[in-house]
């Protein structure tokens, strides 16, 4: 059983062919040793977990079977009132001012709304965006970013498919994607891997984030780099992190909350890759350093999880299940790896 007033870290992981088994798995901080958490929570895929940003013990998945809460920090799950059987859900995002109000983006591509805390959702109308490559999976909502001052506003990136803008809080969106693909007549942004369009690398968006330092800017990290918005989606800036690292697919960037001024991204060589590393900037992404000197991740780095209210405790995941955290803000790290079981990873939390 989860302490009340401990930090535990949680991953997400899929089943594999090859023997690797999904669902949500919990480490305390300080230990090495990983439990999967079952009661409650059937063996499905996870992809997507979200701690509460106001209460740690209640902790979101996003499943294949649409999401499910924990309010005991895992030891139990419920599958919450959720219109729909059978949609994945991949992304879960709290409202930043209104707590109780939580979006879930889905796959294929749907967003919902709960205004009570996940008891239940509603499914808002279909973004209707234009469907511009054919990949061999559907399309998903990867992750929302809430406007730091408009508490009506928030983006949302596909993969893919680029980058959505709602007004009204999810019922509605509109297309920021149009610069995106002009992006991509750009040589060094041109990237085709399985569908008919070499606009597939720049709509390839795995995460976003927004923040208070500079609340009208949007970062978006997708497989040809990190990019950033200053006009609410119509244009879009290559912040040409590649000045900085050797590796630019970006699979995560998030604000640290403790520093608006302070993102952290995951950077690495491709979706399936044998490297990445982990990048802090702290001038909003003018500049970025490596952060996790010393690790050494095997594969893609998928995701970085910072602590809400330590900012010295910051861990990574890699997609084979290497774990990283630091306790000190960066100077020193400690892999704790995942059971060997697990070898497909996409999603950490901390909390």
């Amino acid at each position: 059983m989860a302490g009340s007033g401990s930090t535990h870290i949680y991953a997400g992981a899929w089943s594999t062919k090859d023997g690797g088994i999904g669902g949500v798995y919990r480490c305390a901080a300080g230990e090495n040793r990983w439990e999967r958490l079952t009661n409650g929570l059937p063996d499905v895929d996870v992809q997507a977990i979200t701690i509460d940003p106001n209460e740690p013990s209640v902790v979101y998945a996003g499943t294949a079977d649409g999401p499910y809460r924990s309010t005991n920090r895992g030891d139990s799950w419920e599958r919450l009132g959720f219109p729909d059987r059978d949609m994945a859900i991949w992304s879960i995002t709290a409202h930043p001012k209104q707590p109780r109000t939580l979006f879930a983006g889905g796959s294929p591509v749907a967003v919902y709304r709960s205004d009570d805390n996940g008891d239940n959702w509603r499914r808002m109308a279909d973004p209707a965006l234009p469907n511009r490559v054919k990949m061999p999976f559907a399309c998903r909502v990867m992750r929302f970013a809430p406007h730091p001052t408009k508490d009506d506003e928030l983006y949302a990136t596909l993969e893919v498919n680029g980058v959505m803008r709602s007004q009204d809080r999810g019922e509605s969106w509109q297309d920021c994607s149009a610069d995106l693909v002009k992006l991509a007549d750009r040589p060094h942004l041109k990237s085709r891997l399985v569908s008919d369009t070499e606009t597939e690398g720049m709509l390839d968006g795995h995460a976003m984030t927004m923040t208070a330092a500079e609340p009208d800017t949007v970062f978006l990290a997708v497989r040809m780099g990190l990019f950033r918005s200053n006009d609410q989606g119509k244009s879009w800036q290559d912040m040409e992190v590649g000045r900085f690292s050797p590796v630019t697919y970006g699979r995560d960037i998030r604000v640290s909350p403790q520093d608006p001024r302070v993102l952290y991204s995951c950077l690495s060589v491709a979706a399936n890759s044998s490297f990445g590393s982990l990048y802090r900037s702290d001038d909003v992404g003018q500049s970025w350093k490596r952060l996790d000197e010393g690790t050494d991740p095997r594969s893609t780095l998928m995701a970085v999880a910072l602590h809400p209210r330590d900012g010295k405790q910051i861990y990574t995941v890699a997609r084979n299940g290497q774990v990283f955290g630091t306790q000190d803000g960066g100077g020193s790290w400690t892999e704790f790896p995942l059971p060997e079981q697990v070898k497909q990873v996409y999603a950490l939390a901390c909390g």
